[in-house]
């Protein structure tokens, strides 16, 4: 699954940790997020979504290996 928390997170000049924060995670998470380690729960992603104001689909988008 590929994702756009990275680049989201640039539009909003957030650290790792500022998100982290955010999501109630730790920093390393949102670094597994980022590099595709790391499928997040439901409520993770629905917290992004709220967070960057977009849909979900529009953070996580499937790949072909999925």
């Amino acid at each position: 699954m590929k994702n756009t928390i990275k680049v989201e997170r640039a539009k909003k000049n957030m650290t790792q940790e500022d998100l982290a924060k955010l999501l109630g995670v730790s920093r390393q998470t949102v670094n597994s997020m980022e590099k595709n380690r790391y499928a997040p729960s439901t409520i993770l992603a629905l917290k992004l979504s709220k967070i960057f104001a977009c849909s979900v689909n529009e953070i996580f988008q499937l790949d072909d290996t999925d």
